[in-house]
């Protein structure tokens, strides 16, 4: 499956991207996490949540949708 990855705030700059399309085997959060960790280490010291259809996701999520974001912290204000 073809999944597009969206890259927010600070997670764009350490990617140098808003976002990509990477080639991903059916799997959980977590088995794509040690994906991007390879390909961008930074990413391992930034707190950040994934995202699938629009909601929140935990790392035993199996990933069913074609789009997933990255989502830093936001501050409000």
């Amino acid at each position: 499956m073809n999944l597009n990855i969206k890259y927010f705030g600070s997670l764009a700059e350490i990617t140098h991207r808003n976002e990509e399309t990477l080639e991903f085997k059916m799997t959980s959060g977590s088995e794509l996490l040690n994906v991007l960790f390879e390909k961008y280490p930074e990413l391992k010291t930034k707190d950040f949540q994934l995202a699938q259809n629009h909601e929140i996701i935990s790392k035993d999520t199996i990933i069913s949708d074609n789009e997933i974001a990255l989502l830093p912290p936001f501050s409000g204000g």
